[in-house]
């Protein structure tokens, strides 16, 4: 059994590109940057951050064109693929990775973006941050048998 699939959630690197395919099919492709922390041996705070190119096809392609912008926050889902052509100009052969999605999901707006998310208005109106709900999760252990059905 194989599988090839990829799922990344990160920012986009620069405004999402929409061409269109002879076929009349929207194509938008666009770039996205995930970060990763981690401590070291010396118990170092590391940073890294990978770049992933990324290709969507179809209405979720006009979307995507539509909605994102550079810094916006987006779930990918989809597979790896690595296409080649020869260069024009030198002849050399080049290769390119990308994730051709299948799926798209916004991530909350806001963000690096600039744009404001409703509970920040309100935040901002009332001068109080509002609670957030918590799930208070009783501290015994419970008994499997305790359960009524």
């Amino acid at each position: 059994m194989y599988l090839n699939k990829a799922i990344v959630i990160g920012n986009l690197t620069r405004d999402p590109e929409i061409r269109s395919l002879p076929s009349g099919i929207k194509v938008c492709s666009f770039s996205l940057a995930t970060n990763r922390v981690w401590k070291d041996k010396n118990n170092a705070r590391q940073e890294s951050t990978d770049y992933h190119n990324v290709v969507v096809f179809g209405r979720q392609a006009e979307t995507v064109a539509q909605y994102m912008k550079k810094g916006s926050s987006i779930l990918i889902e989809g597979r790896m693929q690595t296409r080649s052509w020869e260069d024009k100009t030198s002849g050399e052969k080049k290769y390119r990775t990308e994730i051709v999605a299948d799926r798209t999901q916004f991530g909350p707006k806001g963000g690096s973006s600039g744009a404001s998310t409703p509970s920040a208005d309100s935040e901002k109106v009332s001068g109080t941050k509002e609670e957030i709900d918590t799930i208070e999760y009783p501290e015994e252990d419970i008994n499997p048998e305790d359960i009524p059905f």
